[in-house]
């Protein structure tokens, strides 16, 4: 399956400064550019950038960034779902992950997620896709932000429906496991009929449930 990487950028103003949203960017790029120090949430700011890079190298994979001049301020992954979760065992080419959003403290409340989400479906390079994210509140910045689980659940949903991502009922066990967890997907346009009926396939593996 061929990947559309479309590239978009966009500047936002910051006071007397500036910062660029942009993406998908390529691992050369990603790689001479360093990581905020607040961009810690899921492993050491070292080590989720060597992760980008990573990502960025992959034949599916995108990194949407935020940066102020050559600092990462903010990323979003786009990437195959892990082999050991059960949104691999349908072996979809056309199901992609988005797959971890992060935005560091000083810079939060000024709608970067919103605009790293819509950068990386410009142009409708999305529309072969079914992009999907699991959302679990073990990984929510609770403490930061200052919300309770119910609103920073409303808030990711509000962050998701700008790409009218939407709620999807699983019989996923992790995300059964609280209340609060949720699935969101995009079906994209040019996705084929058999491919919607996989994806039900790997979303209800109870029949009782299907």
């Amino acid at each position: 399956m061929e990947h559309l990487k479309l590239y978009h950028v966009e500047t936002v103003p910051l006071g007397d400064r500036c910062l660029v949203v942009e993406g998908p960017v390529p691992p050369g790029r990603l790689s001479e550019l360093t990581m905020h120090p607040d961009l810690d949430a899921f492993r050491r700011p070292n080590d989720q950038h060597e992760a980008l890079v990573e990502i960025a190298g992959l034949e599916e994979g995108r990194i949407i960034i935020t940066r102020e001049e050559n600092v990462i301020v903010g990323y979003v992954t786009f990437h195959y779902p892990d082999e050991q979760e059960r949104w691999s065992q349908g072996h979809m080419q056309d199901l992609i992950e988005l797959g971890a959003i992060e935005v560091a403290n000083d810079y939060r409340s000024l709608g970067l997620g919103q605009k790293m989400i819509k950068t990386a479906f410009e142009g409708g390079q999305m529309e072969q896709y079914i992009v999907f994210t699991t959302e679990y509140y073990w990984h929510w910045d609770l403490k930061s932000s200052g919300l309770s689980v119910w609103d920073y659940r409303k808030m990711m949903e509000r962050l998701m429906k700008v790409v009218d991502m939407v709620w999807y009922a699983t019989d996923d066990p992790e995300i059964c496991s609280h209340p609060a967890n949720c699935l969101m997907v995009r079906i994209g346009r040019d996705v084929p009929l058999s491919s919607k009926e996989q994806f039900d396939r790997v979303r209800f593996q109870h029949r009782f449930m299907y």
